[in-house]
C-alpha cells in the first residue's frame, strides 16, 4: 500500500472515532482533548490534499486557540455531571433525524460533485519529496497578502487592536472608595493657599 494512502485512511479513521468520542463523552474535558484530536488530524488530511496553509490554520487558530480557550474555560467552571440523568432512548429520534438530514446532504453533494471518479482520476496525493522546489501556497498567499491587499490587512489589525481596547476599557472596574490624585486641582492650586502659618505655644 503506498505510504501517502495509508496515512490518508489512518488520519481519516482517526477523524471519525475522535469526533465520535468528542459526543459520546460524559466528562467535558475529555471531549474538548478529543476536539483537539479532530483538530489535529484533518490538519494531517488537509497537509496530505497539499493545502499546508489551512492545515497551519487549523493548527494555529482551532488548536492553539479555540480548543485551548475552550479548554480553560471548561476547567475554570469545573462542570459537573448532573445527577439527574437523562435516558438515551429519548434523544435517539432527535439524533437519527440530524443524522439523516447530513447523510443527505453529504451523499447529494458526492453525487453532484462527482466526488468519487475525480479522487480516482484526478486527485493525487501529494509526494512532498518532489514538491521541495516548488513554490507552496503559502508563499504565494503571503506575497498577495503583504502587497496588493497589505493596506486592508493593516486595517483588520487596528481594527483588532480598537476591539481589544474597547473590551479592556469596558471589563475594568473603577471603584470609588479608593482615593486618587486630582492632578488638575492640585495644578489650579493658588500660593497664598499653599503655605499655612501656624502660631505654636512655647
Amino acid at each position: 500500500m503506498n505510504l501517502n494512502l495509508f496515512l490518508f485512511s489512518l488520519f481519516t479513521f482517526l477523524t471519525i472515532v475522535s469526533s465520535f468520542m468528542v459526543i459520546t463523552s460524559k466528562n467535558a474535558v475529555h471531549s474538548v482533548l478529543f476536539l483537539i484530536l479532530v483538530f489535529c488530524n484533518t490538519s494531517g488530511l488537509l497537509l496530505l490534499l497539499g493545502s499546508e496553509f489551512l492545515s497551519l490554520m487549523l493548527i494555529i487558530i482551532y488548536v492553539g486557540a479555540i480548543a485551548v480557550l475552550f479548554l480553560f474555560v471548561v476547567m475554570m467552571l469545573n462542570v459537573k455531571i448532573n445527577p439527574l440523568t437523562i435516558s438515551s432512548y429519548s434523544i435517539i429520534p432527535v439524533g437519527f433525524s440530524i443524522f439523516l438530514l447530513l447523510f443527505s446532504i453529504l451523499s447529494s453533494s458526492i453525487r453532484e460533485l462527482d466526488l468519487i471518479n475525480s479522487y480516482y482520476n484526478d486527485i493525487k496525493l501529494i509526494t512532498w519529496v518532489l514538491e521541495a522546489t516548488y513554490i507552496s501556497n503559502i508563499e504565494i498567499i503571503g506575497n498577495v497578502l503583504y502587497t496588493h491587499y497589505c493596506i486592508l490587512f493593516l486595517i483588520c489589525g487596528l481594527i483588532l487592536l480598537v476591539a481589544m481596547i474597547g473590551v479592556i476599557v469596558l471589563t475594568m472596574h473603577q471603584r470609588r472608595d479608593v482615593k486618587k490624585q486630582q492632578i488638575d486641582i492640585q495644578l489650579s492650586r493658588l500660593p497664598g493657599n499653599v503655605i499655612k502659618f501656624l502660631t505654636l505655644r512655647s
